[in-house]
């Protein structure tokens, strides 16, 4: 008996079909790997901007007077100190310290918005409401219902203030604010996982495709690109942004990832704080690090890392990046020996081992 979910479509299914994009599944929906290509893509966002389907993240919103307050036990990073319309990167954990996912809180008028990854969703949902007790806070899911598109590039900003009523250069980065986007209810988030300035569109998910081809249509002379999810992979790790699943996992703690600028051991007792701080004070875990390779030769998820004649770690990520000279970059799980930038080390691939240097992160900074 075939007992796997089937495969769900985010509201903009349909577009994506009549631009002629290459499906795969991914977090439990169809959704667009590329269209153009992934190199044309990555070209559109880092000089001109491009536009990206995210409907597939889970949403959650949490309302109640205590939804700070209950968060605060569950997370690494502080929600309490959030200023209304503030963005906030955040980490929940398992006991031992591991990422049970990275997420994204905004704090709206009179309710939360917490962003999660799609392959999360229906864990981080369980894990919420198994943790709710008397806290009075309400939860709803959102995931699959509302959608959310992603404009991002040098020029996305100037692109999308022609279509909404507020004025974007007021919203700082990690701020929103909401507002309306071709006529329909948005909140707009200065935030994304490119590297790049833009905004996220948070949208009913019967107003998405009328916005998405709107903007297609109304700045493809301006070289904005659908993007599918292909380039966003080569563009967050050009960024040194963690890929849930790579960089974090269930074992793999914040401190490993280098997230520790989000850790608040400041904080009250939360989920992992005493494994994350012990983990701290040994410092001698395995840590990720950036990684570039000698020669055409890629560097993939798994391949072992060497260095000299002693296994070391292995890779998490890997890609050729076109924003760093075409070069072939890596991140890995190394161990602390291995890890200081500089270090000479060498990647195994199909039985022959190929030289790679330790390098800082990131890799790419875009021009201010």
């Amino acid at each position: 008996m075939n007992t796997e979910s089937p495969v769900k479509r985010t509201a903009l299914y349909d577009e994506h079909v009549r631009l002629g994009a290459r499906l795969i599944p991914f977090g439990g929906f169809d959704m667009p790997v590329q269209y153009g290509g992934i190199l044309k893509e990555h070209d559109a966002v880092r000089h001109r901007a491009g536009l990206f389907d995210l409907s597939h993240m889970g949403q959650f919103v949490l309302e109640g007077e205590n939804v700070a307050a209950w968060a605060e036990t569950l997370t690494i990073n502080a929600v309490a100190s959030m200023k209304p319309l503030q963005a906030r990167y955040n980490i929940f954990c398992n006991p031992q310290g591991g990422a049970h996912d990275d997420t994204i809180f905004y704090r709206l008028d009179g309710r939360w918005l917490l962003v999660v990854n799609a392959s999360n969703a229906d864990k981080m949902w369980t894990h919420l409401n198994a943790n709710l007790g008397d806290s009075g806070v309400k939860l709803t899911n959102l995931h699959g219902r509302n959608a959310l598109i992603a404009i991002q590039g040098p020029k996305a900003v100037a692109m999308l203030q022609r279509h909404v009523d507020i004025d974007l250069s007021a919203v700082k980065y990690y701020f929103c604010a909401q507002g309306n986007a071709y006529g329909k209810p948005a909140i707009l988030a200065r935030t994304g996982y490119t590297g790049e300035d833009g905004f996220e569109l948070f949208l009913e998910g019967e107003d998405a495709a009328g916005i998405w081809s709107a903007l297609l249509r109304d700045h493809a002379g301006e070289g904005l690109e659908a993007c599918g999810l292909g380039a966003r992979d080569v563009l967050r790790l050009e960024a040194g942004m963690p890929l849930y699943g790579h960089e974090l996992t269930e074992e793999i703690t914040p401190v490993q990832a280098g997230q520790t600028w989000a850790l608040k051991l400041s904080k009250p007792a939360f989920v992992g704080k005493e494994a994350l701080a012990e983990q701290l004070e040994r410092d001698d875990f395995s840590r990720i690090v950036g990684l570039t390779m000698e020669g055409r030769a890629p560097a993939r998820e798994g391949y072992a890392v060497f260095m000299g004649d002693r296994a070391v770690g292995e890779v998490r990520s890997g890609s050729l990046a076109p924003a760093v000279g075409n070069k072939n970059i890596a991140t890995a799980l190394v161990a602390k020996e291995a890890a200081t930038v500089g270090t000479s080390l060498t990647v195994e691939i199909r039985g022959t081992r190929h030289q790679a240097t330790v390098v800082a992160m990131p890799f790419y900074k875009r021009p201010q």
